[in-house]
């Protein structure tokens, strides 16, 4: 199949192929065409054209199909539009005889159609350059279309279409022909073509100026009648002509209007001709009076629902701003269509009317206006409300009934109310808190428009205002609360009126079902006063019979609504609940009896209803407060509720006695039965399931039912995917709620609010706007299935069989439509008890039961109608999954089979082909494995019945599901299904949609079978892979949408498989074109797709997409692309997107899809996405509701591009020059875009650091201009958390503190270059403070108080302000919210629930504690330093007003200082709270009853949360003030007093601490655990807390275990750190206790038993503190140096680490860890302290031999000093003076030293490891005397340091050397003198030859004088002279010539000097012996004295200066950073 890529057709390939895979070869080769012709060299093109030409008109004749011919007329258009046109007549011609052929037999007809198609490309690709053959070509097309049928009328109509948009105003001539002729098929029987004309004619009236002007009324008339009957494709396109013939008559296009004058049509004419269809249809207009008004059907339903799409697309045609002038006009117009009797015959009818009316307005206001202009709309609705409540309350009030024709109008006005309250309800709940203008205007006066309405008539209005009231509560809460108060008062106000007792309980109701949307919540009083007065209601009932129903049906709508608040509330009122739930019932059947005997018919009904009502509560109590669920309560439930079933089978006696007016009453009664049992476990009535089955049964059945009700559960319970054999995907469109009226099931589509009034307070269905129950007798059968399903499985076998085959008897009696009733019914309580025992994993029964339910599935799959035959496969899917034996797989598969080989009907063929998918979709590809290949084989055969195109697609709907459910066992039928779905698709006329997407939903099977194999590179795979491009290049190209959303599918599915393959270039434009198509659907697909391509490869994304811009913006015909991408690009159409959108999936994919492109490019486009975010937030409500921008055709004129807005680029329905509004981002989008914004930051400080240092970046930007960095944005960023914390919208200001806060904490430290010492954050402290100020007003929700106050603390503690002053604005805002919190508990009016209060208060405090502990912070660093000059190194000018700008280091303090009494108590109340709330349950008992501090008892569940998200900073605040203030020392008076106050508080901190530390759950921030644990460090350094934790010993230990285990999960290095300094503070506490006792107890020998380990030694984990510590301190050791733990080393695997550096954080960890070792011998026994030294010593001098590192600049590692200074601790300290351990202390030091000799590395720091040597000789010199092996090795140590290379070594060994020389012990030093002095002496000596050069070495050389001169010292009197015959003439070797002096190095010059000055000092101290040594050799005393005439002759100032030099001399230079001597 390769291609030969050239122009031509390979014939020769072509010829070699089978006959089957030629169209598919053909195809390929077109498509190749179709891309390579637009890039090809013209040249070449002109070259080839002739013989090109040739091979596509002979294709023409071949008989292609549909997708080949339009490729092939596109081709051939474009060849001659390149190429030359000379030979385009000749071919036209060709394609007219063809046309004109009379020969009609089908196998002629694809040519045929192949020359329509290629007429009409020829004239839209050129045109007029056809010149004036039109008329002859039109004339041809027309004649054709007489005689054809419908596949050749719907091609040459298309062909119309295009020839009229290539000729445009040319053709004007043969307009009045194509018209006639068109019109007509307007009512075509072909669906697809009424279509075409539709679209026909949509283009014609382009044009045309009759349609819109003479012929207006007949088109309209025309539409009306092909909306008859129509389908869903042809409401879509009729509807779009219409509306658009209609705005264009309204506002005629300028060009039309110029040639001719016509007469425009008014808007009321226009209106009033939509009207018509509305209301009449298209019976055409009665002009006549009103007799004819009377009579005459309904109109029908498809008429209704198109007209509805029309007047949308009128409307959208006409644009926003149109809207927005006459809104009035249209508003009062739509809700009249309403008003209209004939719109409202039935209730049913006036639903749906509704509905149309409700879409109408949402539509066109929800999506077309702005918030400006929305608000100004909802002006309108409320003056038309109040209006028509005028005219009511006129009528009501009328006593006389003069008003006769009043009435009429009061039941027709309730439809208009119901429609504009629920828009204005939709409207307020859409804006959202920015909706707060319209509720405050006094002059709208919204809430009393709508409360009004609560007392009007008709419940349906009453009900309508009560859901209006609910939506300004949801998107307002600060009116949640006192709208319920004011109905309260109404309704104790208004008891006597029945409206107003049921209005204001609707309303309150509907305000109840609405809290659960504000988080906020309501007070819990109101639940106590809600019950109050449903308890009220209820009790007087009974005293006043004109209100007793009203009442009834209040008092028990109130407690269902109160459920919905949920458990923490209603557990206060359950029994009182239950009592009034008891007795609503009789007792007992006697009792039952009694009533039966009294009583009428009103009594009955109302008591029917209070019962309804008793069971409503119950259900909702059941659904909301599933915690409160005991054993108990649903034992007391379940007594009124078998009551209630007793009842039921009394109702029909009591019906037949009282009336049928009952039996509605009842119907509620089993209704609300039937829900509240569905809901409760089976169990819980078992005993009744007798009588329950027989109602069921009988409900569903219609045994008592005259109608022929059917339920609306069946769609539901099919599956998913059959929707396109039940049109179900019709509930994806954008008009589904208007389609719904269109379904076959009854009342489908009739949901309103007044069916169910409890409805009202339930949680809304997702995806409704609204709730909308069905009537009643749908409902109770609804429920009575739903029932059915739960109870099957937990019933008998024998009673299971009854019932099966009482269902088949039912069946067989019922007659007709009837039956079909019956039928759809018992198959949807089948299908619901199969999904129950499904769910249950329980069986269907033994054989007989199987037989029964087998005989009633199979009875269906020959039913005619289809939804039953998809339920009756569906059913035998289900059964082969229930019963689940092969057997009886195989034996209802054979069955299928043999029918499908003989059955030749098309019914039984779909019903059983359906029946092989059910059995593999739910048994799957194993159960069913050998049927596979038979199942497959009989449905490939089906799939090719062309003669049947429901066969073709049932069979292959069954196929895909196959495919699905079998994966990877299907692999082998691939190729042949594959080729076949192939061949159809080139076949199939595209007017079939529904087979095309069948073939789609294979395609896609198949893909996902192949999966990843697809990425090989075989030669079957790489067919495989071409053949599925093609199928997707195929539906890519239909015209249908959900053909095209499938193609779209099987795409991603490639593209995920095999990415490489998937050409983006091609399909990102594609998917770009989509987003703006119509179909929600087809936006769904597109976005989806997007969202996975952006997941890899979001930059090509972007590209492609621009590019695509580029294109449409050259391309000179914009027909083409509909679609507007500014600079902007995708991102700025998907955020444009999000405005308009409502579909959650969708905009949840959007979201996904945009944030997976900013985590790409953020970083790389910075300065672009951050525009995309400031343009989105920048449009504020005050910007017009709809801007109205000129788009010019020519894209050319660039600066006119720049200038436009992003967001005004898209573009309305219509595509003409007119001005296309477009809507400011709504405020859901701005949320959007400021996460966006917090994202981009956070991206930013993962990318790069530079992006926060704006030194760097000015330096980087100079280097590369283009590069973006995030500081240089710093104003864009917070002038747009500046636009959204100060916003209308709540959301938005929420997102805008946290912008701010993030904003805040990352720059808050970046320096401001060009002003040293301050910082860039400082110039925007006024914007800073004007975005917090308005969230500290009172009418501010807490939520966003509390974040304020977040960012508030944030911002003191940032330290960017340093001046008091400027900070001051920032700290008053938190000083008036903390008299707030010191107000107390009922300061300000409630408006929100008390866990909002806690949230609040909760928040200031945490904010005072996190500025607190930032004071505390500046003020110890403060005092720590020492005192000087604040600015030094800055010019002398500053030096003066040092007061005026720098603050005192305490500055932050002095804030904090007068509140520091209240806060304290504040905290410790708050964190006695906390300690509380964070009990088990076990002990709630102990739970104070009245709350805490900050919390209530009711609210104590959300409470917890809050303050578990502010404990900690608190808790760090209390322990900075109880260390600060000695824990109140002050405040008590007596010491007792104090003792108890410290154990309280040290007993709450903790407890806290500890609490939260054993297990801080993963989601804690690491900065709690930070907080506590310096909390613990600061609360412990303080003297009254360690005297508490050393007392109780205990304590500290469980202290350390659980800091161990913090260890263990949490790894930072900061936490790590941390603990270590709370562990030392604890250890010095312990030590500081030991220090008491010892000195209290003062004797030496009771000594010795003091500290751990006693007498003993032994230490008892888990009550020994060294233990723990012990413990804790080596798993850090280990962590950190595993090289440490010898079962590492002896580990196989082990490979020996060289010792490298240690990371910065853990050096100072292993340092803090060793000095804290060092200590634990003190705490220690001697006893104790033997146990643990061995170990403690192993692991210092481990630590030491692991870290001891050479470094390059000589610096000690940072663990090495504390190593060694730990050596010496242990070593000097005086435990180990005691005589019991002296032996096993003297061999545990030997050890030491002898494992410190033993390591040797090349890269070993000799120094460190010498200095430990040294300190082992100088500190335990008794235990190492005389130990030879030893001493050998400290030898051989020291020479080798002697000899090293390094002079710094040596200098460091020369002195450490002195310091074991002189040490007291002689029997140690001697040895030492002895063995090394000798080699000291030769290595100075050796310098005369070789000067030191460098300053280091100099240095080693005066170190190792040094100790000689100490020797000379030390020796005795009479080896003096020997002594210094050693040092004499060494140092004056040193001496220079005094010539040679001037002429030497720095260096060797101080040498000299050096020498000089020693032998100068040395003569004095020992005259005698100096003499002899000078005197014995005369060279010498020469050197010496030319060296001192050398030094006197000098001048004076040099002596001066030589003076001081020995000072500086004699002290030596190197210090170690400790001294450990």
């Amino acid at each position: 199949m390769e291609l030969a890529h050239s122009l031509l057709l390979n014939e020769d390939a072509l010829a070699q192929i089978t006959e089957a895979k030629r169209p598919v070869f053909i195809f390929e080769w077109l498509r190749f065409l179709d891309k390579v012709l637009v890039a090809a060299n013209k040249v070449d093109v002109k070259e080839k054209q002739k013989k090109l030409v040739e091979q596509l008109t002979g294709l023409i004749s071949s008989a292609p199909g549909p997708p080949t011919r339009k490729l092939l007329a596109k081709n051939l258009a474009t060849l001659y539009s390149i190429g030359d046109t000379f030979t385009v007549f000749q071919t036209l011609d060709k394609c007219n005889d063809i046309i004109k052929s009379k020969d009609d037999t089908p196998a002629y007809l694809p040519t045929k159609l192949a020359a329509v198609a290629c007429v009409g490309a020829f004239y839209e690709k050129m045109g007029r350059m056809l010149g004036s053959s039109f008329p002859d070509t039109i004339n041809n097309l027309l004649k054709a279309l007489k005689s054809a049928e419908s596949q050749g009328r719907g091609e040459i109509l298309l062909s119309l279409q295009k020839v009229l948009s290539g000729l445009g105003g040319a053709a004007a001539s043969c307009h009045r022909d194509i018209y006639k002729n068109a019109r007509s098929l307007l009512t075509d029987r072909s669906m697809a073509v009424r279509c075409a004309v539709a679209k026909c004619l949509l283009e014609l009236q382009n044009e045309a100026v009759f349609m819109w002007t003479t012929e207006l009324e007949n088109l309209a008339t025309l539409c009306f009648k092909a909306l008859e009957g129509s389908n869903y494709g042809v409401r879509v396109a009729v509807a779009k002509l219409l509306g658009t013939v209609m705005a264009t008559a309204l506002m005629p296009k300028q060009a039309a209007v110029m040639r001719q004058n016509v007469k425009r049509a008014t808007l009321e004419e226009v209106l009033e001709l939509m009207a018509t269809g509305f209301l009449r249809g298209g019976s055409g207009f009665l002009k006549s009076g009103g007799e004819m008004l009377k009579g005459g059907g309904s109109v029908s339903r498809e008429v209704r629902v198109g007209v509805t799409q029309a007047y949308v697309v009128f409307v959208t045609t006409l644009g926003g701003q149109w809207l927005e002038r006459n809104f009035a006009t249209f508003l009062s117009h739509v809700l009249d269509l309403v008003s209209h009797p004939r719109a409202t015959q039935t209730h049913v009818e006036a639903v749906y009317s509704r509905r149309c009316v409700s879409f109408m307005l949402r539509a066109t206001l929800g999506g077309l206006l702005g918030e400006k202009a929305q608000i100004a709309a909802g002006k309108e609705i409320c003056q038309a409300i109040s209006k028509q409540m005028r005219a009511v309350e006129a009528v009501v009030n009328d006593i006389s009934g003069e008003n006769k024709a009043g009435a009429a109008d009061v039941s027709a006005s309730q439809h208009v109310m119901v429609c504009a309250l629920k828009e204005l309800g939709s409207l307020v709940q859409s804006l959202s808190a920015t909706a707060s203008p319209l509720i405050q205007e006094p002059s709208i006066g919204l809430l009393e428009t709508v409360t009004s309405v609560l007392l009007h008539p008709s419940m349906a209005a009453r009900l309508a205002a009560a859901w209006c009231l609910r939506c300004v509560a949801v998107a307002l809460p600060y009116q949640l609360t006192p709208l319920l108060d004011r109905c309260a008062e109404r309704i104790n106000n208004l008891k006597s009126s029945p409206e107003a007792v049921s209005g204001y309980s609707f309303a309150m109701a509907a305000l109840l079902g609405g809290v659960h949307q504000c988080p906020l919540g309501i007070p819990h009083s109101k639940g106590k006063l809600v019950v109050s007065i449903a308890e009220d209601l209820l009790r007087t009932a009974a005293q006043n019979s004109r209100l007793s129903l009203q009442r009834t049906q209040a008092g028990w709508l109130l407690l269902g609504a109160l459920m919905t608040l949920g458990s923490s509330l209603v557990r206060y009122h359950l029994p009182k609940m239950l009592l009034l739930w008891r007795n609503v019932f009789p007792r007992s059947s006697k009792e039952l009896e009694a009533e039966k005997a009294r009583g009428d018919s009103f009594t009955w009904q109302v008591t029917l209803e209070g019962r309804a009502g008793a069971l409503c509560a119950m259900r909702s109590f059941v659904a909301h407060c599933p915690e409160l669920l005991t054993e108990d309560v649903i034992r007391r439930l379940m007594t009124p509720i078998e009551c209630a079933m007793t009842m039921m089978a009394q109702v029909p006696a009591i019906i037949k006695v009282h009336g049928a007016h009952l039996k509605a009453s009842a119907a509620m009664v089993r209704l609300r039965l039937y829900d509240i049992l569905a809901l409760l476990p089976p169990k819980t009535y078992e005993g009744s399931f007798n009588a329950l089955l027989r109602e069921l049964v009988a409900e569903f059945t219609l045994t008592d039912n005259s109608a022929n009700t059917t339920t609306s559960l069946l769609r539901s319970l099919c599956h998913y995917d059959d929707s396109v054999l039940m049109g179900s995907w019709l509930q994806e469109t954008d008009h589904k709620s208007i389609e719904d009226q269109l379904q076959p099931n009854s009342a489908s589509g009739s949901g309103a609010l007044e069916h169910d009034p409890s409805s009202i307070y339930l949680r809304i269905p997702v995806g409704e706007a609204i709730p909308g129950p069905l009537p009643l007798g749908v409902s109770v059968i609804d429920a009575s299935v739903a029932l059915f399903g739960v109870v099957f499985p937990h019933v008998s076998f024998k009673h299971r069989l009854q019932m099966l085959d009482h269902f088949a008897e039912c069946i067989k009696q019922a007659k007709g439509v009837r039956q079909q009733a019956v039928q759809l019914n018992i198959f949807t309580a089948v299908l619901s008890a199969l999904k129950g025992l499904a769910e249950n994993k329980s069986t269907l029964g033994p054989e007989e039961v199987r037989k029964s339910a087998l005989a009633l599935v199979m009875g269906a799959l020959d039913n005619p109608n289809p939804i039953l035959r998809c339920a009756a496969g569906e059913a035998l899917g289900r059964m082969a999954q229930v019963v689940g034996e092969a057997t009886f797989i195989a034996r209802m598969a054979q069955t299928s089979f043999d029918k499908l080989k003989s059955a030749r009907d098309v019914v039984s063929r779909t019903g059983h082909s359906l029946a092989l998918g059910c059995l593999h979709r739910y048994v799957g590809g194993i159960g069913s494995g050998q049927h596979l290949k038979t199942s497959v084989s009989i449905l490939l055969a089906l799939a090719q019945d062309g003669s049947s195109h429901e066969v073709q697609t049932w069979s292959l709907h069954s196929l895909a599901l196959i495919v699905d459910s079998s994966g990877p066992m299907y692999r082998g039928y691939v190729e042949p299904t594959l080729s076949l779905v192939l061949t159809l698709l080139l076949t199939v006329p595209p007017s079939h949609t529904e087979v095309h997407q069948c073939l789609g939903r294979c395609l896609g099977a198949l893909i996902t079978t192949v999966g990843p194999e697809l990425q090989g590179n075989g030669a079957t795979i790489s067919t495989i892979r071409s053949s599925c491009l093609v199928g997707c290049a195929i539906m890519q190209d239909h015209s249908d949408s959900l053909v095209q959303a499938a193609a779209i599918s099987c795409l991603q599915q490639l593209h995920m498989f095999a990415p490489r393959h998937v050409n983006l270039s091609s399909l990102v434009p594609c998917l770009c074109v989509h987003l703006c198509s119509s179909h929600l659907l087809l936006r769904r697909a597109a976005v989806a797709c997007l969202r996975q391509l952006a997941q890899r490869e979001a930059a090509e994304v972007c590209e492609y997409a621009m590019s695509l811009a580029k294109r449409a913006g050259d391309s000179k015909d914009n027909t083409t692309i509909n679609l507007n991408i500014t600079e902007t690009g995708l991102e700025g159409v998907l955020f444009g997107m999000l405005d308009r959108e409502t579909d959650r999936k969708l905009c949840s994919d959007i979201h996904d899809t945009l944030g997976h492109m900013l985590s790409s490019l953020a970083v790389e486009k910075l300065s672009h996405w951050l525009k995309l975010c400031k343009d989105v937030l920048a449009a504020t409500t005050d910007v017009g509701g709809a801007v109205a921008f000129e788009v010019e055709k020519d894209e050319e004129d660039s600066e006119k591009k720049d200038e436009m807005d992003d967001d005004t680029m898209f573009t309305g329905l219509g595509e003409d020059d007119k001005s296309k509004p477009s809507v400011a981002p709504r405020w859901v989008t701005r949320v959007f875009a400021a996460d966006c914004l917090c994202r981009i930051i956070l991206l930013c400080e993962n990318a790069d650091k530079v992006h926060f240092d704006l030194a760097a970046a000015r330096s980087s930007q100079a280097k590369n201009p283009k590069g973006d960095l995030l500081v240089l944005h710093l104003s864009d960023l917070i002038r747009m958390a500046f636009m959204a914390a100060t916003d209308h919208s709540n959301q938005l200001r929420m997102a805008g503190l946290q912008a701010l806060e993030d904003i805040i904490k990352k720059f808050a430290s970046v320096p401001e270059p060009e002003f040293p010492g301050h910082v860039i954050l400082e110039q925007y402290q006024a914007n800073v403070g004007a975005a917090l100020r308005p969230a500290f007003s009172p009418d501010t929700p807490s939520d966003i108080t509390a974040k304020a106050c977040q960012v508030c603390s944030t911002w003191i503690g940032s330290g960017v302000v340093s001046d008091l002053n400027d900070l001051r604005r920032v700290h008053n805002l938190l000083v008036s919210s903390l008299d707030k919190v010191q107000a107390g508990k009922g300061s300000s009016s409630q408006l929100y629930s008390e866990s909002a209060t806690t949230m609040e208060k909760l928040a200031v405090l945490k904010a005072w504690a996190e500025v607190y502990v930032v004071a505390m912070k500046i003020k110890k660093e403060a005092e720590s330093k020492p005192a000087k000059p604040v600015r030094s190194g800055e010019d002398d000018e500053e030096e003066e007003d040092l007061g005026a700008d720098v603050l005192p280091p305490d500055s932050l303090i002095t804030l904090v200082q007068p509140e520091l009494p209240s806060l304290s108590r504040l905290w410790l109340a708050m964190l006695r709270d906390y300690a509380l709330l964070t009990l088990p349950a076990e002990f709630s008992s102990q739970l104070p009853p009245d709350g805490g501090a900050f919390y209530t008892p009711e609210t104590i569940d959300t409470a917890r949360l809050h303050y578990r998200s502010s404990w900690a900073p608190v808790l760090h605040a209390v322990a900075l003030w109880l260390n600060s203030t000695g824990f109140g020392a002050g405040a008590s008076s007596t010491p007792k007093v104090f003792e108890e106050l410290v154990k309280d508080r040290m007993h709450l901190m903790l407890g806290v601490s500890i609490e939260f530390l054993c297990f801080p759950r993963p989601e804690e921030p690491i900065e709690h655990v930070m907080s506590c644990l310096q909390a613990l460090c600061t609360l412990l350094e303080s003297p009254c807390a360690k005297t508490h934790i050393a007392e109780d010993q205990l304590l500290a230990v469980e202290l350390l275990n659980v800091l161990h285990r913090l260890l263990l999960t949490r790894d930072p290095p900061a936490v790590q750190l941390q603990v270590t300094a709370v562990v030392q503070e604890t250890i010095r506490a312990a030590q500081d206790h030991l220090q008491r006792q010892r000195s209290s107890k003062g004797e030496k020998d009771s000594q010795a038993s003091l500290g751990e380990g006693g007498d003993t030694g032994e230490l008892v984990p888990g009550k020994s503190l060294v233990f723990a510590a012990m413990e804790l301190l080596v798993f850090i050791l280990v962590r950190h140096l595993p090289q440490l733990n010898t079962r590492v080393k002896e580990s196989p695997s082990h490979v020996p680490l060289r010792p490298q550096r240690l990371p910065e954080e853990s050096a100072r960890l292993v340092a803090n860890t060793v000095s804290i070792l060092a200590e634990l011998p003190s705490l220690c026994s001697p006893a104790g302290s033997m146990t643990i030294l061995p170990t403690v010593l192993f692991l210092i001098t481990g630590v030491l031999r692991e870290t001891a590192v050479k470094t390059s600049d000589n610096s000690v590692p940072v663990p090495v000093s504390p190593a060694l200074q730990g050596i010496k601790t242990i070593i000097t300290s005086p435990l180990v003076r005691v005589e019991s351990i002296h032996t096993q202390w003297t061999g545990l030091v030997r050890s030491s030293l002898a494992s410190v000799l033993e390591y040797s590395q090349p890269d070993m720091d000799q120094v460190s490891m010498l200095t430990a040597i040294t300190l082992f000789l100088l500190s335990a010199s008794n235990e190492l005397v005389g130990v030879t092996v030893l001493q050998k090795g400290c030898m051989d140590r020291f020479r080798n340091a002697l000899n090293s290379s390094d002079p710094w070594v040596q200098a460091r060994c020369y002195q450490l050397l002195l310091s074991v020389f002189q040490h007291s012990n002689r029997a140690l030093s001697t040895p030492y003198i002895h063995s090394l002095a000798p080699l000291m002496v030769e290595k100075l000596k050796a310098v005369e030859r070789s000067r030191p050069g460098t300053a280091a070495e100099l240095q080693s050389v005066q170190e190792g004088i040094r100790v000689l001169e100490n020797l000379v010292g030390m020796g005795e009197e009479q080896n003096r002279v020997q002594l210094l015959a050693l040092l004499v003439p060494t140092l004056v070797s040193y001496l220079l010539d005094e010539n040679a002096i001037s002429s030497v190095p720095q260096v060797s010059k101080a040498l000299h000097d050096f020498a000089l000055q020693n032998l100068m000092r040395i003569g004095p101290l020992y005259p005698a012996a100096f003499k002899i040594v000078i005197g014995a050799a005369p060279e010498l005393k020469t050197r010496l004295e030319s060296a001192i005439r050398a030094n006197q002759a000098s001048s004076k100032a040099k002596a001066a200066a030589r003076q001081a030099q020995p000072a500086v001399q004699t002290a030596p230079t190197i210090k170690l950073k400790k001294s450990f001597f």
